[in-house]
């Protein structure tokens, strides 16, 4: 699934995406690593991987963030 990057704090190395029909989904240091990114900045065109869990608030759980390439 393709995204946005929104948000990045590289203390913490999690963030936040847009996905293209604008929603915003978070992602933590596990999903930033298993993407071998060192540096993520806004308005970058990203590739995510997402798992779907059952009874948690945000249905969706980013476990991939890594860039989009063509």
């Amino acid at each position: 699934m393709q995204a946005t990057a929104y948000t990045y704090d590289p203390e913490t190395r999690s963030g936040s995406v847009l996905l293209d029909d604008g929603t915003p989904a978070s992602f933590d240091a596990a999903a930033f690593d298993a993407g071998g990114l060192r540096l993520l900045r806004p308005g970058q065109r990203v590739r995510i991987e997402v798992r779907d869990t059952e009874g948690a608030a945000d249905a969706r759980q980013i476990t991939l963030v890594t860039l989009q390439t063509f």
